[in-house]
């Protein structure tokens, strides 16, 4: 048994034991859901900074006035 499973056996544990606590993955999902989270708020923060930026304003602005021309015929 090596060192790493000797400090999570402690004295008197099996194999099995040793082999069934290093396999638990049981805080994976944790550890998913914060890359996650992570990577959520930097998508959320690029998408703020490019929607209040003058240049894709200026292309909503003009998206929508041509939407608003086709449906009122002006």
């Amino acid at each position: 048994m090596g060192r790493k499973h000797r400090a999570i056996a402690g004295m008197g544990t099996t194999a099995k034991d040793v082999r069934e606590r290093v396999g638990n993955e049981e805080g994976l999902t944790t550890a998913e859901y914060a890359v996650g989270t992570v990577a959520v708020a930097g998508l959320g923060g690029v998408l703020i900074k490019l929607l209040t930026s003058e240049a894709v304003r200026d292309l909503i602005w003009t998206v929508v006035q041509g939407a608003f021309m086709a449906m009122l015929g002006s």
